[in-house]
Protein backbone atom coordinates (compact mmCIF):
# COMPACT_ATOMS: atom_id res chain seq x y z
CA UNK A 1 0.00 0.00 0.00
CA UNK A 2 1.69 3.07 -1.41
CA UNK A 3 1.87 6.34 1.51
CA UNK A 4 0.41 9.38 -0.08
CA UNK A 5 1.94 12.48 1.83
CA UNK A 6 -0.93 15.15 2.47
CA UNK A 7 0.82 17.58 4.26
CA UNK A 8 0.79 21.91 4.24
CA UNK A 9 3.83 20.92 2.32
CA UNK A 10 2.22 19.86 -0.91
CA UNK A 11 -0.13 22.12 -1.48
CA UNK A 12 2.54 25.09 -0.35
CA UNK A 13 4.69 23.63 -3.41
CA UNK A 14 2.25 23.46 -5.71
CA UNK A 15 1.59 27.20 -4.86
CA UNK A 16 5.20 27.70 -5.37
CA UNK A 17 4.86 26.68 -9.45
CA UNK A 18 2.13 28.65 -10.17
CA UNK A 19 2.56 32.36 -11.80
CA UNK A 20 2.32 34.58 -10.09
CA UNK A 21 3.70 32.92 -6.98
CA UNK A 22 0.62 32.90 -4.68
CA UNK A 23 0.45 35.90 -1.57
CA UNK A 24 1.41 32.93 1.07
CA UNK A 25 5.18 33.25 -0.42
CA UNK A 26 7.78 36.18 0.54
CA UNK A 27 7.06 37.67 -3.40
CA UNK A 28 10.84 39.23 -3.51
CA UNK A 29 12.69 39.78 -7.22
CA UNK A 30 16.01 38.48 -6.31
CA UNK A 31 18.08 41.29 -7.63
CA UNK A 32 21.26 39.29 -8.73
CA UNK A 33 19.26 38.00 -11.36
CA UNK A 34 19.31 39.86 -14.78
CA UNK A 35 16.28 40.88 -16.14
CA UNK A 36 14.77 41.53 -19.50
CA UNK A 37 13.79 44.78 -20.62
CA UNK A 38 10.16 43.81 -19.07
CA UNK A 39 11.29 43.21 -16.24
CA UNK A 40 10.84 39.13 -16.38
CA UNK A 41 14.11 37.15 -15.39
CA UNK A 42 16.40 36.28 -17.81
CA UNK A 43 17.09 32.51 -16.44
CA UNK A 44 19.66 32.26 -19.88
CA UNK A 45 21.66 34.64 -18.83
CA UNK A 46 25.56 34.42 -17.73
CA UNK A 47 25.35 33.70 -14.19
CA UNK A 48 26.46 36.41 -11.76
CA UNK A 49 29.44 36.92 -10.01
CA UNK A 50 30.77 37.85 -6.47
CA UNK A 51 32.64 40.53 -5.74
CA UNK A 52 35.79 38.18 -5.84
CA UNK A 53 34.85 37.11 -9.36
CA UNK A 54 33.97 33.44 -8.80
CA UNK A 55 30.37 32.98 -9.66
CA UNK A 56 27.55 33.32 -7.61
CA UNK A 57 25.53 30.55 -6.23
CA UNK A 58 23.26 32.73 -4.02
CA UNK A 59 20.01 32.28 -4.42
CA UNK A 60 16.77 30.06 -4.08
CA UNK A 61 16.86 26.98 -5.84
CA UNK A 62 14.47 23.87 -6.10
CA UNK A 63 15.50 20.68 -7.91
CA UNK A 64 14.66 19.01 -11.24
CA UNK A 65 13.02 15.69 -11.56
CA UNK A 66 15.69 12.92 -12.32
CA UNK A 67 15.47 11.63 -15.84
CA UNK A 68 15.26 7.77 -14.34
CA UNK A 69 12.16 9.21 -11.82
CA UNK A 70 8.95 6.73 -12.21
CA UNK A 71 6.09 8.57 -13.69
CA UNK A 72 4.15 9.71 -11.09
CA UNK A 73 7.00 9.85 -8.64
CA UNK A 74 6.40 9.45 -4.91
CA UNK A 75 7.48 12.76 -3.63
CA UNK A 76 9.21 11.26 -0.57
CA UNK A 77 9.80 8.03 -1.56
CA UNK A 78 13.01 9.66 -3.60
CA UNK A 79 15.70 7.60 -5.21
CA UNK A 80 19.40 8.67 -5.77
CA UNK A 81 19.41 6.48 -9.06
CA UNK A 82 17.07 8.85 -10.47
CA UNK A 83 19.92 11.19 -10.96
CA UNK A 84 21.97 8.51 -12.55
CA UNK A 85 22.75 7.52 -15.99
CA UNK A 86 20.58 4.63 -16.88
CA UNK A 87 21.44 1.48 -16.00
CA UNK A 88 23.98 2.95 -13.69
CA UNK A 89 24.32 0.24 -10.50
CA UNK A 90 24.90 1.17 -7.24
CA UNK A 91 27.76 -0.69 -5.93
CA UNK A 92 26.11 -1.82 -2.40
CA UNK A 93 28.01 -4.29 0.01
CA UNK A 94 25.77 -7.47 0.79
CA UNK A 95 25.03 -6.00 4.49
CA UNK A 96 24.39 -2.64 2.67
CA UNK A 97 22.32 -4.22 0.10
CA UNK A 98 20.55 -5.59 2.86
CA UNK A 99 19.37 -2.48 4.75
CA UNK A 100 18.14 -0.85 1.44
CA UNK A 101 15.99 -4.06 0.55
CA UNK A 102 14.17 -3.96 3.36
CA UNK A 103 13.90 -0.08 3.49
CA UNK A 104 13.14 -0.17 -0.10
CA UNK A 105 10.14 -2.83 0.43
CA UNK A 106 8.18 -0.16 2.66
CA UNK A 107 9.25 2.49 0.10
CA UNK A 108 11.23 4.32 2.55
CA UNK A 109 8.75 4.31 5.10
CA UNK A 110 10.56 5.19 8.95
CA UNK A 111 12.62 7.38 7.46
CA UNK A 112 14.28 9.90 9.90
CA UNK A 113 12.36 12.61 8.45
CA UNK A 114 9.06 11.29 9.61
CA UNK A 115 10.32 11.69 13.09
CA UNK A 116 11.17 15.63 12.34
CA UNK A 117 15.24 14.53 12.56
CA UNK A 118 17.23 15.74 9.55
CA UNK A 119 17.16 14.53 5.89
CA UNK A 120 21.01 14.86 6.15
CA UNK A 121 23.42 14.95 2.60
CA UNK A 122 23.10 14.22 0.22
CA UNK A 123 19.62 13.37 0.73
CA UNK A 124 18.59 17.14 1.45
CA UNK A 125 18.42 18.44 -1.74
CA UNK A 126 16.13 15.80 -3.33
CA UNK A 127 13.24 16.62 -1.94
CA UNK A 128 10.83 19.27 -4.02
CA UNK A 129 11.37 21.66 -1.61
CA UNK A 130 13.25 25.17 -2.24
CA UNK A 131 16.49 25.88 -0.62
CA UNK A 132 18.86 28.58 -0.56
CA UNK A 133 22.15 29.18 -0.71
CA UNK A 134 24.00 32.65 0.49
CA UNK A 135 27.57 32.65 -0.27
CA UNK A 136 29.81 35.36 1.53
CA UNK A 137 33.49 35.75 1.88
CA UNK A 138 34.61 32.71 4.18
CA UNK A 139 31.42 30.88 4.43
CA UNK A 140 28.73 29.13 2.37
CA UNK A 141 24.96 28.36 4.01
CA UNK A 142 22.73 26.30 2.68
CA UNK A 143 19.35 26.95 3.53
CA UNK A 144 17.00 24.05 3.53
CA UNK A 145 13.05 25.02 3.96
CA UNK A 146 12.16 21.73 5.19
CA UNK A 147 12.77 22.04 9.08
CA UNK A 148 14.47 25.07 8.96
CA UNK A 149 17.77 23.41 8.91
CA UNK A 150 21.19 23.94 7.36
CA UNK A 151 24.21 23.38 6.68
CA UNK A 152 27.77 25.09 6.86
CA UNK A 153 30.37 25.22 4.35
CA UNK A 154 33.64 26.58 5.42
CA UNK A 155 35.79 28.38 2.39
CA UNK A 156 38.22 30.04 4.56
CA UNK A 157 41.05 27.70 4.03
CA UNK A 158 40.40 25.62 6.85
CA UNK A 159 40.41 21.62 7.26
CA UNK A 160 38.38 19.02 8.79
CA UNK A 161 39.03 19.48 12.41
CA UNK A 162 40.89 15.81 13.44
CA UNK A 163 38.00 14.83 15.79
CA UNK A 164 34.46 15.78 15.03
CA UNK A 165 31.27 14.83 16.80
CA UNK A 166 29.40 13.23 14.59
CA UNK A 167 26.37 14.89 12.87
CA UNK A 168 23.59 14.41 10.22
CA UNK A 169 25.11 17.14 7.97
CA UNK A 170 28.66 16.38 9.03
CA UNK A 171 31.30 18.83 7.98
CA UNK A 172 31.78 20.83 5.04
CA UNK A 173 34.77 22.89 3.46
CA UNK A 174 34.98 23.91 0.26
CA UNK A 175 36.69 25.40 -2.55
CA UNK A 176 36.98 26.88 -5.73
CA UNK A 177 38.52 25.27 -8.84
CA UNK A 178 38.09 27.26 -11.50
CA UNK A 179 34.40 27.61 -11.86
CA UNK A 180 33.42 24.70 -9.37
CA UNK A 181 32.50 25.22 -6.12
CA UNK A 182 34.19 21.76 -4.66
CA UNK A 183 32.66 20.84 -1.10
CA UNK A 184 34.08 18.28 0.79
CA UNK A 185 32.09 16.83 3.77
CA UNK A 186 33.42 13.86 6.55
CA UNK A 187 31.89 13.75 10.25
CA UNK A 188 28.48 11.85 9.61
CA UNK A 189 26.57 10.17 12.13
CA UNK A 190 25.03 6.94 11.06
CA UNK A 191 21.57 7.70 11.47
CA UNK A 192 20.72 9.59 8.38
CA UNK A 193 19.73 7.86 4.83
CA UNK A 194 21.25 9.22 1.84
CA UNK A 195 18.19 9.59 -0.03
CA UNK A 196 14.04 9.44 0.28
CA UNK A 197 14.25 5.36 -0.28
CA UNK A 198 17.02 4.24 2.17
CA UNK A 199 20.53 4.33 0.96
CA UNK A 200 22.59 3.46 3.66
CA UNK A 201 25.74 4.51 4.97
CA UNK A 202 28.15 4.61 7.59
CA UNK A 203 30.89 6.84 9.91
CA UNK A 204 33.24 6.08 7.35
CA UNK A 205 30.86 8.55 4.49
CA UNK A 206 32.64 11.11 2.55
CA UNK A 207 30.27 13.36 0.40
CA UNK A 208 32.17 15.29 -2.55
CA UNK A 209 29.61 17.90 -4.10
CA UNK A 210 30.96 19.73 -7.28
CA UNK A 211 28.27 22.83 -8.22
CA UNK A 212 28.23 25.16 -11.01
CA UNK A 213 25.78 27.42 -12.37
CA UNK A 214 25.63 27.41 -15.52
CA UNK A 215 23.23 30.06 -16.48
CA UNK A 216 21.39 32.64 -14.41
CA UNK A 217 18.73 30.06 -13.51
CA UNK A 218 20.62 26.90 -13.97
CA UNK A 219 22.53 25.12 -11.05
CA UNK A 220 24.43 21.53 -11.50
CA UNK A 221 25.50 19.08 -8.99
CA UNK A 222 27.59 16.40 -9.10
CA UNK A 223 28.05 14.20 -6.39
CA UNK A 224 30.30 11.36 -5.15
CA UNK A 225 29.14 8.82 -2.80
CA UNK A 226 32.63 7.21 -1.11
CA UNK A 227 32.26 4.88 1.86
CA UNK A 228 34.13 1.50 1.70
CA UNK A 229 32.23 0.06 4.50
CA UNK A 230 28.92 0.08 2.82
CA UNK A 231 29.89 0.05 -1.12
CA UNK A 232 32.17 -1.53 -3.34
CA UNK A 233 33.46 1.49 -5.14
CA UNK A 234 32.92 5.58 -5.14
CA UNK A 235 30.26 6.13 -7.47
CA UNK A 236 28.38 9.18 -8.47
CA UNK A 237 25.58 10.78 -9.56
CA UNK A 238 24.16 14.60 -10.83
CA UNK A 239 20.96 16.97 -9.60
CA UNK A 240 20.21 19.60 -11.61
CA UNK A 241 18.33 22.77 -10.60
CA UNK A 242 16.17 25.95 -11.60
CA UNK A 243 16.30 28.91 -9.73
CA UNK A 244 13.25 30.71 -8.05
CA UNK A 245 13.88 34.11 -9.19
CA UNK A 246 11.00 35.57 -7.72
CA UNK A 247 10.38 34.59 -4.10
CA UNK A 248 11.55 33.61 -0.87
CA UNK A 249 12.02 30.83 1.66
CA UNK A 250 9.11 30.45 4.08
CA UNK A 251 8.75 29.11 7.49
CA UNK A 252 8.26 25.08 7.98
CA UNK A 253 8.19 23.87 10.90
CA UNK A 254 8.02 19.75 11.54
CA UNK A 255 4.95 18.94 14.05
CA UNK A 256 7.70 17.63 16.88
CA UNK A 257 7.55 13.87 15.30
CA UNK A 258 3.51 14.27 14.42
CA UNK A 259 4.19 14.64 10.98
CA UNK A 260 3.71 10.83 10.00
CA UNK A 261 -0.16 11.94 11.35
CA UNK A 262 -0.71 13.73 8.23
CA UNK A 263 -0.32 10.67 6.20
CA UNK A 264 -3.42 9.20 4.30
CA UNK A 265 -3.72 5.65 2.73
CA UNK A 266 -4.38 5.58 -1.11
Amino acid sequence: MRLRIATLRTVLFALLLSTPVSAQWLDQPDPRIPRTRDGKPDLNAKPPRAPDGKPDLSGVWIRREGENAPVPSNEFAYSLSWFMPKNADIPLRPAAAAIFKERAARDGGGRPSEHCLPHGVPAAMLPPTPFKIVQAPGLTLILYEDWVDFRQIFTDGRKHPKSMNPAWYGYSVGEWIGETFVVETVGFNEESWLDGLGLPHSGELRVTERFQRLTAGHLKMEGTINDPKMYTRPWTFTIHFDSIPNADLIEYICENEKDAAHQVTK
